[in-house]
């Protein structure tokens, strides 16, 4: 028992040494003159398995690497210089007596080469994924070795379902390989599934029986998949673009529902939403973008809110009754605040920098989910929660549904009718400027934001039923729902075409929307 140990020691030893020995090798071919060499030596430090592989091809591939006259290596970092061989800081090495490493195309393809093999075998499960991922987009069969041995290297059962993957593209794009390999491998890369799986695949469909049949019968299953995941996409862009209608529209439900004003200037209350963002951020700075995005909401919804209930105040409660003035007044004073706005800000679009938390996007399957309209829709839902709260559960909130229902009677009662309506124009403009604080994280800030949303807006309010929140909300996602499975097959203009003529022919049949108010029947 003790002999064996004593081999089994003797052996890691030995292949320990000879490891060293490889990767010594290896270091001086990457310094020694000529391209060739450094390709060998790129090869060669690639297959050693030493450690400090990985760091010193990723330094070559960066331009970091770099030789004193003793052909010793070093890798630059920002805090000094490093040890090739061993990752030690040299402070004793300063960069005149180094000079950097040169390439050219041959040695930059066998660097991608050997740092996608060794990415195979990084500690970071991460980088091992991303590794997997290249290799199976690469589908080269030459990675098939190192692909072997990462699959049995491996303990994350997700991560070697990739290399698998990765590992039947590569077989499949060989030119040898047994017939039962190769329909093996086309099933397992179907399982997959993907736009990288289909360009795996759609060579082999010329190819003998049974592989160009089993080919064909894969590719079909992809693009089953494909377009499941193409609807479903489509559904959460609807989504999106319906909670970017229902924030844009729910102020004009509550002051249109209560009021009967036809608000054609409620797209510029978005619009000053928008600036105010862009304000906020500004006097903050960059370093604090995510705050300035929360602080804004607030902030918009006083800003527009005060000029709401100053507008009313001043212009809208000398026209009620006149639907047609007041269309007009609306229309005009949506100029005015257009080109103040464009006095004071200019008429180029200003830059509204989206934080950390709404950048980017992630996988869900085969559907692509982008934060920022991830972050609009939850923001929406809560704008509408809060709304209804407000209505609901406040004293406000009841005098302005009693208003709603029967103007005359909430009069008789002691409801001060006009500052119900100044106060309902105003939450109204202010939940508009809520929604430009929205807007301006997914659409240029400029002084025309609020007019490409009025007329959906009033599409949305009219469809869902005038003063009804529930209707407003239904009405939005189905609007963008529709929308947006229409884009694909009729483009975007005639899509839109399409909605408005099937609105049209709704109204036909309901004239009071989906979900109509019993409200000011009495008046009437």
């Amino acid at each position: 028992m003790s002999r064996t140990l004593a081999l089994v020691f003797g052996l890691l030893i030995a292949l320990s040494a000879t490891l060293r020995a490889s990767a010594q090798d290896a270091y001086a071919l990457l310094a020694s003159p000529g391209f060739d060499n450094i390709r060998q030596g790129i090869e060669e430090l690639g297959h050693s398995g030493n450690p400090r592989a990985l760091p010193v091809i990723s330094a070559l591939h960066d331009g970091e690497l770099y030789q004193d006259a003793g052909h010793a290596l070093f890798i630059q970092t920002p805090s000094g210089f490093l040890d090739a061989r061993t990752g030690e800081t040299r402070a004793d090495v300063s960069a005149d007596a180094l000079k950097k490493i040169r390439v050219n195309n041959r040695v930059r393809e066998a660097i991608d080469e050997a740092l996608g093999a060794l990415r195979l075998f990084a500690l970071d499960p991460a980088q091992r994924r991303a590794a997997a991922n290249a290799a199976f987009r690469a589908h080269d069969p030459s990675a098939i070795p190192a692909l072997d041995r990462a699959i049995a290297a491996e303990t994350n059962p997700k991560i070697r379902r990739d290399l698998t993957a990765a590992r039947a593209a590569a077989l499949l794009s060989a030119t040898e390989g047994s017939v039962q390999d190769k329909l093996a491998a086309i099933a397992t890369v179907a399982t997959g599934g993907g736009a990288h799986s289909r360009v795996v695949l759609e060579p082999l469909q010329q190819q003998a029986e049974p592989v160009g049949t089993a080919a064909v019968a894969a590719l079909r299953s992809i693009d089953r998949q494909l377009q499941f995941w193409r609807v479903i996409q489509s559904i959460y862009y609807g989504i999106s673009l319906g909670s970017v209608l229902l924030l844009a529209a729910t102020g004009l439900a509550v002051t249109f529902g209560v009021m009967g004003v036809i608000n054609m200037a409620h797209g510029e209350m978005v619009m000053l939403g928008a600036y105010t963002t862009f304000v906020v951020q500004q006097a903050l700075g960059p370093a604090w973008v995510g705050l300035g995005v929360l602080l804004a909401v607030p902030a918009a919804f006083v800003v527009s809110g005060g000029l709401g209930i100053a507008i009313e105040r001043t212009l809208i409660r000398w026209l009620y009754g006149r639907p047609l003035e007041t269309l007009l007044a609306t229309w005009g004073l949506s100029l005015v605040l257009q080109q103040a706005v464009r006095s004071l800000f200019g008429p180029d679009n200003r830059p509204v920098q989206p934080p950390v938390w709404m950048s980017g996007d992630f996988q869900l399957g085969g559907l692509t989910l982008t934060l920022n309209r991830l972050a609009i829709i939850v923001f929406a839902a809560l704008v509408l929660a809060a709304l209804m709260a407000v209505l609901r559960l406040t004293p406000l909130g009841l005098q302005m549904r009693a208003v709603t229902q029967h103007r005359l009677m909430a009069a008789a009662m002691g409801i001060a009718t006009p500052w119900i309506d100044a106060l309902t124009f105003g939450l109204g403009s202010g939940v508009a400027g809520m929604a430009g604080v929205a807007l301006s994280q997914i659409d240029n800030v400029s002084p025309n934001l609020g007019q490409s949303y009025i007329i959906d807006s009033f599409m949305v309010v009219v469809f869902g039923g005038v003063g009804n929140l529930w209707g407003t909300a239904l009405a939005a996602l189905t609007l963008g729902i529709v929308n947006k499975l229409l884009e694909p097959f009729a483009g975007a203009v005639l899509g839109k075409i399409l909605v408005l003529i099937m609105l049209i022919l709704f109204i036909q049949r309901k004239p009071r929307g989906l979900f109509p108010l019993r409200s000011r029947a009495a008046e009437a």
